[in-house]
């Protein structure tokens, strides 16, 4: 048995900033995905997922409501006892939403009612969506927004206009030959959402960091959005250095010490800049390049993966 494809996610912009009703932009990234099996699969990460589905399985009894959402639970826990797994290319820990993937996998196995993609996605409806996945996704990271299952399980892009305010959208038509590129660095470090969400929620209590949140990241972030999606290259890229000059000073933590120089490097080389990938820590980290073949060589020594061409 082995069940639908979910696929990875990018949130191109609105990374903290979507916590505290910035704009945000999320879109699908095909390159890795995952879907639920049964099979004889004896290796160590098959296991390890059948022992982290069971858990999940037993934190759904206990969140399910009928307000909600309710789950065919006896149905999942044999299935768990079958061996079921959660079998995925989506590397953890690297702000693509493995966690994301799998939440939508068990809501589309599970859920009783559940809502379709091919239902008409009334405002009403995506919110509800969201917020049953972020109840779920809770499990994995101890407080979840519930956009990255959202996204996974729509297979759609996602405008956020605020918290309470979510649309799927479309993207300007990418241009093959374009020297332009959004791409994927490889850290090579695994991060952990939890403790940066810990350390970004410390950071909140000081009034200076509030004020650069909404002064400068929310403004920079929110003109990204609508810069990327009316396909104003020139007026995006303005921004996204902006952008990346805000994170690199209000944001260390969240960027790998190996990676402060690489960083400003491209801010005063304009060959490229980097922001975050999720929440930091490790690993990939999002760049933007006018100019993708000079990217590539000031980033020889890494890995990069185009994501979008402009």
């Amino acid at each position: 048995m082995k069940g639908p494809l979910f696929y990875s996610k990018i949130l191109l912009f609105g990374e903290y900033g979507i916590i505290k009703n910035s704009k945000g932009l999320s879109i699908p990234y095909n390159f890795f995905k995952g879907a639920l099996k049964t099979d004889d699969n004896t290796s160590k990460e098959a296991k390890e997922s059948n022992r982290s589905l069971e858990q999940f399985c037993e934190y759904l009894s206990e969140i399910q409501s009928e307000d909600l959402v309710q789950f065919d639970i006896d149905s999942f826990r044999k299935d768990v006892q079958d061996g079921m797994y959660f079998e995925s290319s989506i590397p953890q820990g690297y702000g693509i939403g493995s966690s994301g993937a799998l939440v939508a996998a068990i809501y589309d196995k599970y859920a009783s009612d559940k809502i379709t993609v091919l239902e008409n996605l009334t405002r009403e409806k995506l919110l509800k969506l969201k917020t049953i996945f972020g109840n779920m996704e809770s499990f994995f990271h101890g407080k979840s927004s519930g956009l990255d299952p959202l996204n996974s399980y729509l297979s759609l892009p996602i405008l956020i206009n605020s918290q309470d305010n979510i649309e799927s959208t479309s993207l300007p038509t990418q241009n093959k030959e374009g020297k332009g590129a959004v791409f994927l660095l490889d850290s090579g470090i695994t991060g952990e959402t939890a403790p940066m969400v810990q350390i970004f929620m410390e950071q909140m209590k000081q009034e200076g960091f509030r004020s650069m949140l909404k002064d400068k990241f929310i403004k920079h972030t929110d003109a990204c959005v609508e810069h990327f999606l009316n396909g104003d290259i020139k007026s995006l890229f303005g921004h996204v250095k902006q952008l990346s000059n805000v994170v690199f000073d209000n944001f260390k933590p969240m960027i790998p010490k190996e990676f402060h120089n690489l960083w400003k490097k491209g801010i005063e080389t304009n060959d490229y800049y980097l922001k975050l990938c999720g929440s930091g820590g490790g690993g990939y980290i999002l760049g933007f390049t006018e100019d993708i073949d000079k990217a590539r060589k000031a980033l020889q020594d890494h890995k990069l993966e185009v994501v979008y061409n402009f």
